[in-house]
């Protein structure tokens, strides 16, 4: 760990320490005795998951859920202080490689990885997980049928990266065939497998985050099965198969998701996870929070799927043993500008459009609404605090933060646009459709009018603002998505790259708004290329300003994840990537 890790992580200790003082849910995460095996983990919630496919998965439930059957050459460890999250650890590899152990070269640009033995998949007969399979993992990110939010990470890090996705995106999406015919003919040439324990990375350049990407799930080991399917098609999602401690049993879309222990799997070969509970049931289609919450505290249900405990709950659950304020620095939502859409005249391709609405939007409400000031604070900048890159900033201030209708009006008719009226596609799960409804009053303030659409069953991030085709169509303006870095520490491209690279635009891009900045994107290239990592968080912190200064996105809120559980629910440790526990751990007293 660089002295600018070490720094990254101490001040992320010190923001967990602020942010958990209220609540830390210490009964459960430090049980004396040994863990009882057996039992059905019940997990209610609103929306079905968005990709199943860890090809494409972007979602902190979908982090969560596809760990336990998909493993990784490295791996973070869950933990209930933020702090002892952050240090890369070997998962399926047998060590973090470094120039030290000598997995690392003197120039910084090859890596190689040896597999530990006994990591199996879940087929019958069960099998080795292979360096070929951790290749066809990294082949499949630029599949054109259902890509990853993630392949930005490896297109301007691995040698060939750009290339071999280029050619990918002109074979056709809808045939497996095709697909898996080109994976075979065709080789990234910054990834291969050295034998069948081995695999060998080469680098454009040195880069000092390239172990936490390995990190990310989409990076997970894909077997040779999954070349029959179409990415994260139904027929996919049927036929997933585990090198983790669990393996998805059923499947109903839209209902639940059922996971059961993975016969195949060894505690011996797994130093991340555990196995403790017989059965996970994920159970779909309660919107309502106050609902889950009603049924974890009578014990029907033991967690919550996708919704943070209810405003309406905090009262009455803040000195409960059960509940928790956990730390996972966020962007946790923003409001995102359709740049595309054709909407008013294209006006939302303007800043000086952008610069206006940036006045509308009173925080302060928004904190309220979410819990209060011990849950979430006021954010300005792209980059949340506790992350490489943060600085304070506020460029566009309003007293109190509550927002300045008058400056909003007058910046619009001074440029032109006056009476807006904007689509605005919201989720329906958690608190999601009340911040709607008050960033539409905000806007109603300074004569923006918004069309409100309910966006249920998962499909707000799997299809409505990830498709560049209902963008350029129109069918949204702006929308309020979130964001949790995909990793801790040293992590100035978790944020910035993703969102805002005008290079990565495309299906299933999280540049949802299609912002093209060619000054941001030289920043962003100047970061990956900076010789240490204080050098990088300078210029993502300059790269922020000029996206501020663009008014890309309205950063809203900083949020902790609220987090409740049932009486019979024990070791808790939170995955702040996956803002839930880590459901490997758990297990029950029943």
């Amino acid at each position: 760990m660089t002295r600018d890790m070490r720094r990254a992580t101490a001040g992320l200790a010190c923001l967990a320490l602020v942010l958990t003082g209220c609540s830390t849910d210490d009964s459960a995460g430090a049980d004396a005795g040994p863990p009882r095996d057996g039992g059905t983990l019940r997990v209610v919630g609103s929306s079905d998951i968005e990709h199943l496919d860890t090809a494409s998965v972007n979602s902190v439930g979908g982090y969560g859920l596809t760990r336990l059957f998909s493993r990784t050459l490295l791996g973070t460890r869950a933990a209930n202080d933020i702090a002892a999250t952050i240090p890369v650890r070997a998962d399926v590899a047998e060590r973090v490689p470094t120039k030290d152990n000598h997995d690392v070269s003197a120039d910084g640009r090859t890596y190689r990885l040896r597999l530990r033995p006994g990591v199996r998949w879940s087929t019958g007969p069960p099998r080795e997980v292979t360096a070929d399979d951790f290749v066809r993992g990294f082949k499949r990110l630029c599949n054109p049928a259902s890509p990853s939010s993630a392949k930005a990470y490896f297109v301007s890090t691995l040698r060939g990266m750009a290339e071999y996705c280029r050619a990918f995106g002109r074979v056709d999406g809808r045939d497996a065939a095709a697909m898996a015919a080109f994976q075979r003919t065709h080789r990234i040439e910054g990834v291969r497998a050295d034998g069948p324990r081995t695999i060998v990375f080469r680098l454009v350049r040195p880069a000092s985050d390239f172990v936490n990407l390995l990190t990310l799930q989409a990076t997970a080991a894909a077997p040779a099965e999954y070349d029959r399917y179409v990415p994260d098609s139904p027929e996919f999602r049927r036929n997933t198969l585990s090198d983790g401690p669990y393996r998805i049993r059923s499947y109903e879309p839209g209902r639940s998701i059922v996971l059961a222990r993975n016969p195949a799997w060894s505690a011996g070969t797994d130093p991340l996870r555990q196995r403790h509970v017989r059965l996970i049931r994920i159970t779909f289609g309660t919107d309502s929070p106050e609902s889950v919450q009603q049924q974890i505290e009578t014990g029907a249900a033991d967690l919550a799927w996708d919704q943070p405990v209810p405003t309406s709950a905090l009262p009455r659950v803040r000195s409960d043993p059960r509940f928790a304020v956990l730390a996972a620095p966020n962007n946790s939502p923003y409001v995102a500008f359709n740049t595309r859409s054709p909407n008013n005249g294209g006006a939302l391709a303007r800043r000086d459009v952008r610069q206006a609405l940036e006045y509308a939007v009173d925080r302060s409400a928004l904190v309220k609404l979410v819990g209060g000031p011990s849950v979430a604070r006021p954010l300005h900048t792209v980059i949340p605090p506790g992350n490489s890159g943060y600085a304070p900033a506020n460029q566009y201030p309003t007293p109190g933060d509550a927002g300045d209708p008058a400056e909003c009006r007058r910046r619009l008719a001074a440029a032109g646009h006056p009476n807006l009226t904007l689509v605005f596609p919201y989720r329906t799960n958690s608190v999601h459709q009340k911040i709607a409804e008050s960033l539409a009053a905000n806007f109603k303030a300074c004569g923006v009018a918004t069309v409100l659409r309910a966006d249920s069953g998962g499909n707000f991030y799997r299809s409505t603002i990830s498709d560049p085709a209902q963008a350029r169509e129109g069918h949204w303006d702006i929308a309020a998505p979130g964001w949790t870095p995909d990793w801790y520490g040293n992590n100035g491209r978790s944020v910035l790259q993703p969102l805002l690279d005008g290079r990565v635009c495309g299906p299933n891009s999280t540049n949802f708004g299609g912002y093209e900045s060619a000054a941001v994107n030289r920043l962003i290239d100047q970061a990956l290329t900076a010789p240490d990592a204080r050098a990088a968080a300078d210029f993502w912190r300059r790269a922020d300003e000029r996206v501020m200064a663009d008014a890309a996105i309205i950063p809203l809120l900083d949020r902790s994840a609220t987090v409740f559980r049932s009486t019979r629910v024990r070791n808790t440790q939170f995955l702040p990537t996956a803002a839930t526990y880590d459901y490997s751990l758990l297990w029950l007293t029943d």
